[in-house]
């Protein structure tokens, strides 16, 4: 294979990293510990944690999982909740105590969080107390064991976290009722487990991070197998990517995107701790105007989002008028960055929108931008240090530079496979060790790749994956739903959305009636945004549903 890419580098990057040179995440983590333990790690509603908090923080938690619940090595904690300092705690503390890393949707529904607690085959959650009482809808259904219960104010301490609680609970009314029996408080927790000994586990590369969860090719949500040399791998490859643009122990960047997101868990949490950097959380990037008011207390350095977020920033009021000096780069990625925005977004902070391409597969990154870029190209960018990226054609052959193909993709941060899912597995990894992508790209005579197409039915909303198959099985177990076929349709503000086209089996059935139905078995990206009723729909000789007709 021809690396032509290598030619288009930015000074200073290396056509190869070294994969092998960290055992594991923790060993990033503890020398990150040593070298910036007085500098801020990670702030969230105004609380920061240095380096050396973090460290303590996340010693005691892991602490407790060994000492208090008796879990071990190799054993899996999920955590579902958004982006607070209780998050970096629990995963660099259950790492510690050796176990693996479940990340979950906090706005997933009944259905998908029973779905993904037991595939995972999950020991412990660590669960926010807001979406508790999703948990307990499914609790007898799940063989978690150990169930720790979180506030929104916890982490942040004394009479500012009593309040914030106090708040959300009993003034806004954001905590729906629930009962856990036998739930631990994150509180309580963190007490016990400042008083108990940890025994530092023994990782190595091999061991599982993180079970990351995609639909894969297919609607079942699979588990992404994640070792700690696939992480270390893509952190040292956007280390190599970034360090000739940033500093080493004093960048600033902005994490909006959920840390539940593989994009914002990597690029952000664990690259920027190798970095020795601040992570600013931001809880609900939703409301944008309190997200306008957090950037104005930070010199932030860096920002990372996808397309839908920067638009959304670029139309809030005092946006435009924020110190954007220290700004030195931004990332897109989850979705295909728009022109017009990168275009607005570069007039107001005199910063380029960089883009890269990613998955979860991948660890996530494959290729990006070179930081150095002075405009908006369209191009996904070039292959990380240590990937090698190809086109092939249905045959699995390499295509001519400039022709249309299947991306495939090579690298130490490609997963080891599906959890127990080994046939679902051999469809994506090829001899080889090839992993293949399902979006149709170009690439150009400077090494720069292009996403032109999609070969999988996949839809992307605002970055994140959904499967027509997933909801055409919701929508289906609706008993007055005869046939269901679903696609994505072009949406301004998240790229796509979905649209569902039905065929009754009782003529009474309303739009309205539906849309109450998917609200209750689906997480709100995945909700049709539009429905149309059909007599018949369009099918193959063998009675395949033709999504692409359903698509003209």
């Amino acid at each position: 294979m021809d690396k032509v890419w290598l030619k288009s580098y930015p000074p200073g990057v290396p056509e190869e990293i070294d994969a092998d040179a960290y055992q594991s995440i923790i060993e990033i983590f503890d020398e990150s510990v040593a070298k910036f333990a007085d500098c801020e790690a990670f702030e969230n509603m105004g609380k920061v944690l240095t380096f050396q908090q973090l460290d303590q923080k996340a010693d005691d938690f892991a602490a407790y999982l060994q000492q208090q619940l008796g879990l071990k090595q190799g054993d899996r904690i999920a955590i579902m909740m958004p982006n607070l300092l209780q998050y970096p705690i629990a995963i660099f503390g259950a790492m510690k105590a050796g176990l693996s890393v479940i990340n979950v949707n906090p706005l997933y529904t009944e259905r998908e969080l029973e779905h993904q607690l037991n595939d995972a085959s999950a020991d412990a959650i660590l669960i926010v107390a807001n979406f508790a009482h999703t948990l307990e809808a499914v609790r007898d259904k799940v063989a978690v064991k150990h169930i720790i219960v979180t506030e929104l104010g916890d982490a942040l301490g004394g009479f500012k976290g009593w309040l914030t609680n106090f708040v959300v609970k009993k003034i806004k009314k954001m905590v729906p009722s629930y009962t856990l029996d036998g739930a631990i408080s994150y509180k309580s927790m963190m007490k016990q487990g400042a008083g108990l000994t940890l025994e530092k586990a023994q990782l190595n590369q091999d061991d599982i991070a993180f079970l990351q969860y995609t639909g894969g090719t297919t609607g079942v949500a699979k588990g992404a197998v994640l070792t700690h040399r696939n992480l270390v791998a893509n952190i040292m490859q956007s280390y190599a990517w970034l360090k000739g643009t940033v500093s080493e122990g004093g960048e600033i960047i902005i994490t909006a995107l959920p840390l539940y997101h593989i994009f914002s868990l990597t690029a952000n949490c664990m690259v920027f701790v190798k970095l020795g950097g601040k992570n600013v959380l931001i809880t609900n990037p939703r409301d944008m105007p309190g997200f306008v008011k957090e950037l104005s207390k930070h010199p932030f350095t860096a920002l990372t989002g996808v397309n839908t977020l920067f638009n959304g920033l670029l139309h809030t009021e005092g946006f435009a008028d924020l110190d954007f000096s220290h700004f030195k780069f931004s990332l897109g990625g989850g979705m295909a960055v728009q022109e017009a925005v990168a275009k607005k977004w570069a007039e107001v902070t005199g910063v380029t929108l960089l883009e890269a391409y990613g998955l979860t597969e991948t660890s996530p990154g494959v290729t990006m931008n070179p930081t150095n870029l002075e405009k908006y190209s369209g191009s996904i960018g070039l292959p990380l240090s240590s990937t090698e990226v190809s086109i092939r054609d249905e045959q699995g052959n390499e295509v001519a530079q400039g022709e249309r193909g299947e991306l495939w993709i090579r690298g130490p941060q490609v997963m080891r496979g599906y959890l127990d899912r080994p046939e679902e597995t051999a469809k994506v990894l090829k001899p080889g060790g090839w992993f293949t992508s399902g979006d149709v790209a170009v690439m150009d005579e400077k090494g720069y790749f292009k996403i032109v197409d999609r070969i999988k039915d996949m839809i992307l909303v605002s970055g994140f994956n959904v499967y027509p198959n997933e909801i055409e099985d919701v929508v289906a177990s609706c008993d007055k739903v005869l046939e269901v076929g679903a696609i994505g349709i072009p949406s301004e503000s998240s790229g796509e959305v979905v649209k569902i086209f039905v065929v009754k089996k009782d003529p009474s059935l309303t739009k309205d009636e539906l849309l109450v139905y998917c609200k209750k078995n689906l997480t709100g990206y995945k909700v049709p945004k539009a429905i149309s009723f059909l007599d018949e729909l369009p099918k193959s000789n063998v009675g395949k549903i033709l999504r692409r007709e359903l698509r003209d």
